[in-house]
């Protein structure tokens, strides 16, 4: 009978496999092989990697599959990168794939030699469960590709500095790439992120017109899978009853869709609650747009001296940026899975006793502490903020450990969690050298919050994961001291079981990144009226994943652990609410693609597809120079304000101009002179009567291409100088008399 059981587990997953792709033909038409090759690309490379993951997840019953495709690829892209940035190979997707083949011929060295030793690192006895994860992962992967085809543009908000990232890089031969928006310099931003996405672009020989919305998609589904992953382990390591396994299931998936598709109850009450009421007083219904649940403090009511952002993942993947902190996702959410297998590891074997200079190595050897310095590394090159936040989850992660493993014994746990901590750094600080050696960092300071959120506003965006998170803890207490295991903070964390003691760590992390902008917030150049924005943004996106993975996990070991009723209650109340705000996905996406019942409105995946409608006189030149320039050449066009279609050329093509976006180039190198003088450069170049001094300013700046289009006439209007413009080049495209040209110096 239990083999009768397992072997429906494996069929019935395995057919809905098939079923999905085969759904995926249909519904994505011309984008499928794109998709079907991305997917396929993550499946070997994690079955590949598993001899390394299967070790480092060894507690998983699934061994890290799911994590170990990300690790594949955190891994073999930073080395490609590594060797690119210091010009021992060539940025070029022949060299992605010999690096990520050798790495993968070294796992299946290891493979071999387990075999021999009869170390199982596949999960063989539950494959059902690893088909399960495969088919979540390809339904969520599914859903984002088919909804994205229906607003694919890499057009509006900062999708043209996302964009422009991958393209330039795509046509560079060694890392970093010429700034598209500041040519005769490397790219000084955090592009780690759109670097991974053009490593998988290469992996699968893929354009940038496709990946580029193949990536946020993909990303978009590990965002679910991951959590799932983890808290579903998480709950089974708690379960006490094994015959209940579909509570795991069940905490898991409320963790995936809370990190990666739920919103917050800011939806509910400004969506539902509020209306209703209106409806009830006969007034005017408010309309609701969804990303007013990101823009709240400061704006509902105004302050004009405090506009905050507070965004979270499902904002971010309607959206279509493909942000560095998007990226990021991914590799964040590996490294909490690696913190939680590295504290269920340590706390199950047996207590060391030891303390000699073996213990010691063998402690700072440990490969998840190594691998934590390595992301925490990549974090510096992807996006600063996450090595800061990071490397506190980190810390605390191993001091409660610690203090468990030690029994208290505070020399020993201070001189390991100290130890540690510096490892993380050092190791970090190494791995991030191909980066930070080239990279001039942006000044900035720690001040004193002068404004303070409402205290109802903090309650409606995080009022609800705060509670469930703080009477988790109180319940997590009251388990432990009726255990009475010991005395003191080291007693009470003894008496946790393992996954509550994580969750205590990633609930009062999460906790203290909500409330950090309320003390402090770190300078940069949005002082005046958005002072906080940035500090909040980036704190409390991390806060609100590391609030759904503890809620997941939280809100069913309350339902199912606890035996006090008001805790069962409360949770199952907190679960209500929570599904309410999954209404917000719906709300986005209808908002965002329109209706997605129609197939006809589906435009495919063509991050391009604006080019013919909202710059059809410039579209046949940009892709002239699409085809025609293969190298690294300064195209001239004329530069404006950030977050419009300006730098559309230089965007779409990766071809660096002589300025771009002013306020990103001001917060990327904080130097007003300089792109005060460039501005007025390319000014003269286009409307100056002085032939000579235009031609030193072409040379000063290596310009290579002329290009006149909309945007150039809409700037520039009758100073114009088209004349003067035809005496410095060649025409190679287009007609000077109308539409846009474009000339070759």
């Amino acid at each position: 009978m239990q083999y009768i059981t397992r072997r429906r587990a494996e069929i019935i997953p395995g057919l809905l496999l098939v079923v999905l792709i085969a759904l995926s033909a249909f519904l994505l038409k011309g984008d499928f092989f794109s998709f079907f090759s991305w997917w396929l690309l993550a499946l070997i490379l994690g079955a590949v990697w598993m001899p390394v993951t299967g070790r480092l997840f060894s507690g998983f019953a699934d061994k890290g599959w799911v994590f170990s495709k990300i690790l594949a690829i955190a891994v073999s892209g930073y080395l490609v990168f590594a060797l690119t940035a210091a010009r021992l190979i060539r940025f070029t997707m022949v060299s992605c794939i010999i690096v990520t083949a050798l790495l993968g011929a070294g796992c299946v060295f290891l493979l071999f030699r387990d075999t021999r030793r009869e170390i199982q690192v596949f999960p063989l006895d539950r494959l059902g469960l690893i088909l399960t994860e495969e088919v979540l992962f390809v339904a969520f992967f599914l859903l984002w590709t088919y909804v994205a085809g229906f607003h694919p543009e890499a057009y509006g908000t900062e999708k043209f500095m996302d964009y422009g990232f991958m393209e330039a890089m795509m046509r560079s031969d060694y890392l970093p790439a010429t700034d598209m928006w500041y040519s005769g310099s490397g790219i000084n931003y955090y592009y780690g992120g759109q670097y991974f996405a053009v490593f998988l672009t290469k992996l699968t020989a893929s354009r940038v017109e496709i990946s580029y919305n193949l990536m946020r998609t993909f990303v978009a589904a590990l965002a679910f899978i991951m959590p799932f992953s983890l808290v579903r382990q998480m709950s089974e390591d708690l379960a006490t009853d094994k015959r209940k396994r579909l509570v795991p299931v069940l905490a898991g998936a409320v963790s995936g869709a809370a990190v990666s598709i739920a919103g917050n109850m800011h939806y509910v009450i400004y969506a539902w609650i509020l209306p209703f009421i209106q409806r009830l007083r006969g007034e005017e219904e408010t309309f609701y747009w969804f990303p007013d649940a990101t823009r709240y403090i400061g704006h509902n009511p105004d302050n004009p001296l405090d506009k905050t952002i507070h965004e979270f993942p499902c904002y971010s993947f309607v959206l279509g940026d493909l942000h560095a902190h998007v990226v990021n996702i991914m590799f964040v959410l590996l490294l909490v899975g690696i913190l939680y297998a590295c504290l269920y590891k340590s706390l199950k074997d047996p207590r060391p006793e030891e303390t000699g200079r073996a213990f010691w190595i063998r402690e700072l050897l440990s490969p998840h502490i190594l691998l934590v310095g390595l992301l925490l590394g990549i974090y510096k090159w992807t996006n600063y903020w996450d090595f800061v936040i990071y490397f506190v989850v980190a810390g605390g992660t191993v001091l409660f450990a610690d203090i468990v493993r030690f029994r208290g014994k505070i020399g020993k746990v201070l001189l390991s969690t100290i130890l540690k901590a510096a490892e993380f750094g050092a190791v970090s600080w190494l791995i991030s050298l191909p980066f930070t050696l080239t990279f001039i960092p942006m000044v900035s300071e720690v001040k004193l919050a002068q404004n303070h959120s409402a205290f109802y506003q903090l309650l409606v965006l995080w009022g609800l994961p705060a509670f469930v998170v703080i009477v988790f803890l109180v319940s997590a207490i009251m388990d432990s001291r009726a255990k009475k295991e010991g005395h003191g903070l080291s007693g009470l964390l003894e008496g946790m079981h393992i996954p509550d003691l994580f969750a205590v760590v990633t609930g009062l992390c999460a906790l203290g990144l909500v409330l950090i902008p309320e003390l402090c917030y770190v300078k940069d150049i949005y002082e005046a009226g958005n002072a906080r924005a940035n500090t909040m943004f980036k704190l409390t996106y991390q806060a609100y994943i590391l609030f759904g993975i503890t809620m997941g996990y939280a809100v069913f070991r309350l339902l199912m652990v606890s035996r006090q009723l008001f805790f069962k209650c409360f949770s199952a109340a907190a679960l209500v609410l929570w599904i309410w705000t999954l209404g917000y996905f719906g709300n986005a996406v209808s908002g965002w693609f329109g209706n997605l019942a129609d197939p006809s409105f589906r435009q495919g995946l063509y991050a391009l597809s604006f080019l013919d409608t909202d710059f059809p006189e410039d579209a046949g030149a940009i892709q002239w120079l699409k085809e025609n320039v293969p190298d690294v050449k300064v195209v001239l066009e004329a530069n404006g304000d950030s977050y419009t279609g300006y730098e559309r050329v230089s965007a779409t093509t990766g071809l660096p101009t002589v300025l771009g976006w002013y306020v990103h180039e001001w917060l990327w190198r904080n130097d007003t002179d300089s792109l005060n003088q460039r501005n007025a450069d390319v000014d003269m170049i286009y409307t100056s009567q002085d032939t000579n001094a235009v031609r030193e300013l072409i040379e000063k700046y290596g310009i290579d291409y002329i290009f006149v289009g909309s945007m150039e006439r809409e700037k520039f209007g009758e100073r114009l100088n088209t004349e003067g413009l035809r005496s410095q080049g060649s025409l190679v495209y287009g007609n000077a008399a109308e539409g846009s040209f474009i000339l070759k110096v």
